[in-house]
Order: structure tokens, then sequence, then C-alpha cells
């Protein structure tokens, strides 16, 4: 009964910011990667920026520099700060985490929230 539940999206003028919540929930003994992905319709997922637990950040060459991962594993919340925003950054951004329950090591998906980014 795990759940990541987004939140955060909404209408953005070009060259504005948002902040991603991502929120994990359920039976959970730890979390491994966590990370943020999006989709256009007609086009294949693609990853965004993704953190360890440790720290270890990764991020797609579109977002470098503008866009910012962390999380806080107390919390088990993960959070995508989003700066300089561009049009072609619409999209729906998707959560993912790798958790640890007590007897397996899965992957979790969110259903996503839109970032709408338009003048």
């Amino acid at each position: 009964q795990v759940q990541l539940v987004e939140s955060g999206g909404a209408l953005v003028q070009p060259g504005g910011s948002l902040r991603l919540s991502c929120a994990a929930s359920g039976r959970i003994f730890s979390i491994n990667t966590m990370g943020w992905y999006r989709q256009v319709p007609g086009k294949e997922r693609e990853l965004v920026a993704t953190e360890t637990r440790g720290g270890l950040t990764n991020y797609a060459d579109f977002v470098k520099g503008r866009f910012t991962i962390s999380r806080d594993n107390a919390r088990r919340t993960a959070y995508l700060q989003m700066d300089s925003l561009e049009p072609e950054d619409t999209a729906s951004y998707i959560c993912n985490a790798n958790i640890l329950t007590a007897t397996v090591a899965s992957d979790y998906w969110g259903r996503g929230t839109q970032v709408t980014v338009s003048s």
C-alpha cells in the first residue's frame, strides 16, 4: 500500500519558478533512489533528475543549471525546484521511488502533476 503523491504543478510564465513535492507513504522500510520524470502526450517518459538516499544527484542535460532535486529522508519527501522555466518544460512531472518494504524492493510511480509554461 505504498503511495507517491506529487503536488505543486501550475501554470507559470516563461522564466518563472515552481517547486514540486513528492510525498511517499505506506509500509516503507527505506527509500533508495528518488527521482522526477516528465511526459508529454505522444512522447516517451524521460528522466529529469534523481537523487540517491546518500545525496548523489543526476540531472538530464536539458535541465542542468535550472532545476535542483532535493529530499528530506525523515519526511520521506522529494522536491524539485524549477527555475528559468521554458515552454519546452511543459509536461506532466511524475515522481519515482525505489522503495524497500518488509519483503521486496520495488519501483513506485506517482500519478503526475501538470506543469504548463506559457505567456
